[in-house]
């Protein structure tokens, strides 16, 4: 049996990368706004005017997650053209109200400042897209900490803080509070991947204290507009390799099981929960020791799994809050790293997700493996990039609801190709790092390494 080290279930490398990132850029954003003596901006009861009518379906489709860099400021015509990409499809959109792009909107009880959060909501709106609100992170004096914004500690260590058990009902109001100053956003995710929720001295999540601060979140937003729609638990699906037992469960596969700690927090949250409209969770194929089993397209299989069980066990509208397919420091083209995306989104989709949410790895210049488009922080920049054209194909392609129909693959290419298909649309992988010859659905064509196609049926 393998020996587990004391602290919380890890999480994808990308998630710590994005939030270091926040704490660097944020700190410093929070000694501006303190030196202009600016905390307490904002604070109306009414944000920007809304753009269109509300979107009030459960399930959304394919969209993405703002993190501390993205299109809404930069050079003015790269910022225009990012706009006029993501305008074209409209792709859901969410952003969290704490870190990841904005700052402190409670500094102090009762002294708000959303100007941050109004400019992302805005530049959503501006995109005629849907918008979503992740209800994370909290203030520091909700969790032990100082008042006042010169003195937010924007480290990941604080960050990822819960609030005290003392504050949940602070923090249900601080929710109340974003949701009537937004009154066209109707989702709302509570909290994110259980964030300060682990028992180190248990083992074991805290799945009763999330499961309290979510109820009195779920209320106050029904309060607020019964028409709000509110989801969780944002769990990370963590798994380990068939050879771990460690923490071994019966949602199993060639990929390895996932962690029974994770199974037991959704099953107390989803009987003890007060109501919810859609189920949330994340989690990567790859293992918490980075491993993919048996290789990177099959270890997409995960998704399809664990997407199955929780549908089953919720009977509610699945949504994929975030979910990665590559491990840290992998080394691949992004060539190969679109057609892996491609399996992991085939694979949410045969699990009957209803909305999957790419977390946007967006960075001002430089090289930037998965960015959706090129940074709006230079002149050029705001043009579309090989990761956002899947997405929005697939989104396209594959809304929530689609039939999936089967079709024909020639013997020898079922090991090297991925394939999903709905009555008008066929979308082939090739999962080989060379050329093949494929014949799939009764055609023949030539694909190339690690090829992603669209076909018309």
């Amino acid at each position: 049996m393998a020996v587990r080290s004391a602290g919380p279930p890890g999480r994808a490398p990308r998630h710590r990368t994005a939030a270091t990132l926040a704490a660097v850029l944020l700190t410093t954003l929070a000694l501006l706004l303190a030196a202009s003596g600016c905390t307490s901006r904002n604070e109306g009861g009414a944000g920007p005017g809304r753009t269109g009518a509300s979107n009030t379906a459960a399930a959304l489709g394919w969209g993405f997650t703002h993190t501390q860099y993205s299109a809404d400021t930069g050079d003015d015509a790269a910022v225009a053209r990012a706009r006029e990409l993501l305008s074209a499809q409209g792709l859901p959109q969410d952003q969290a109200i704490m870190g990841w792009g904005a700052g402190n909107p409670e500094p102090s009880p009762g002294s708000y400042d959303f100007s941050d959060l109004d400019r992302r909501v805005n530049y959503i709106r501006s995109t005629g897209a849907t918008p979503v609100i992740t209800l994370c992170c909290a203030p520091d004096w909700m969790k032990g900490g100082r008042a006042g914004a010169s003195g937010t500690d924007w480290s990941v260590r604080s960050l990822e803080s819960a609030p005290l058990p003392e504050h949940y009902a602070d923090f249900a109001a601080l929710a109340a509070k974003i949701a009537r100053r937004y009154p066209d956003v109707r989702h709302f995710i509570v909290w994110n991947e259980f964030k300060g929720f682990f028992d180190d001295g248990a083992q074991r999540w805290n799945y009763e204290g999330y499961t309290r601060l979510y109820n009195q979140v779920y209320d106050a937003l029904k309060k607020a507009d019964r028409r709000n729609l509110v989801g969780g638990p944002y769990l990370v699906m963590d798994s380990y390799g068939p050879q771990d037992q460690s923490f071994a469960s019966s949602l199993k596969g060639p990929w390895g099981s996932v962690d029974q700690r994770v199974l037991d927090a959704f099953t107390y949250w989803n009987k003890h929960k007060e109501g919810a409209d859609f189920v949330v969770v994340d989690g990567a194929s790859f293992t918490r020791t980075n491993q993919l089993i048996p290789d990177a397209f099959a270890a997409t299989d995960k998704f399809t799994a664990v997407s199955e069980w929780v549908r089953d066990r919720s009977g509610l509208p699945l949504w994929w809050a975030e979910y990665y397919v590559e491990p840290d420091r992998s080394g691949w083209s992004e060539r190969q790293r679109v057609a892996t995306q491609a399996a992991g989104l085939m694979a949410l989709a045969r699990g009957g997700t209803g909305t999957a949410l790419y977390w946007s790895p967006q960075q001002r210049g430089g090289p930037c493996p998965g960015c959706l488009w090129t940074p709006t922080q230079q002149s050029d920049g705001g043009r579309e990039l090989p990761m956002y054209a899947l997405i929005a194909r697939f989104a396209k392609a594959f809304p929530p609801g689609t039939r999936l129909t089967t079709v024909d693959i020639a013997a020898d290419d079922v090991p090297n190709v991925r394939v999903l298909a709905s009555a008008k649309d066929l979308l082939v992988v090739n999962t080989l790092g060379r050329a093949i010859d494929a014949k799939v659905d009764g055609r023949s064509f030539p694909m190339a390494a690690y090829e992603v196609r669209w076909l018309t049926r």
